[in-house]
């Protein structure tokens, strides 16, 4: 497995993230679904150019990038790219390993298959939050090698054809199935 690089192009970080553990203070798992937002995308937060908010997104690498989604999820991203170059990984879902219980406190008895898979579900399961802003991502090496596949993302309105979304199809974590070929 090589090793991590996420201060190259977010595309391939986004995908190469899929396997590794995220955890916030103990508590996460693999990552099994990710999307990749990049400075010149119009959908990234970075798009805009550097604000206060999205400051996270300008490095330096491998940190947590925050950001309340409709005024009631947190979400959670991991910067990406060269330092100064806004870009980020949405974490769109993970396996449950460590934590279930407390994952499951924060997500108020919900089943196990439904702790983590959406973004706003990662956030709650893993106490997201302002205070993580910035934070470095704790991010373990997977323990074995999964299938990954690219789909179109979901849930934006911009440049919705960009195949960065990446996920597990074997994993029944993930926050969508994706499309079969017609």
């Amino acid at each position: 497995m090589p090793p991590l690089d996420l201060a190259g192009d977010p595309v391939a970080a986004a995908e190469h993230l899929i396997g590794w553990s995220l955890l916030v203070d103990g508590v996460g798992g693999p990552i099994v679904e990710t999307e990749a937002y990049r400075h010149d995308d119009p959908a990234s937060h970075a798009f805009p150019g550097l604000t206060a908010r999205n400051a996270v997104m300008f490095g330096p690498p491998g940190h947590i990038y925050v950001y309340l989604s409709y005024g009631i999820h947190w979400c959670m991203n991991i910067s990406c790219g060269p330092p100064g170059v806004g870009a980020g990984v949405l974490i769109r879902a993970l396996e449950p390993a460590l934590g279930i219980d407390v994952m499951r406190d924060r997500r108020r008895g919900r089943p196990l298959r439904e702790l983590t898979s959406g973004p706003g579900r990662v956030g709650q399961a893993l106490g997201a939050g302002p205070w993580l802003a910035g934070r470095p991502a704790d991010l373990r090496p997977p323990d074995r090698v999964r299938q990954v596949v690219a789909t179109v993302r979901v849930g934006i309105s911009k440049a919705v054809e960009q195949p960065w979304r990446f996920l597990d199809p074997d994993s029944p974590y993930v926050s969508r199935r994706p499309r079969r070929a017609a």
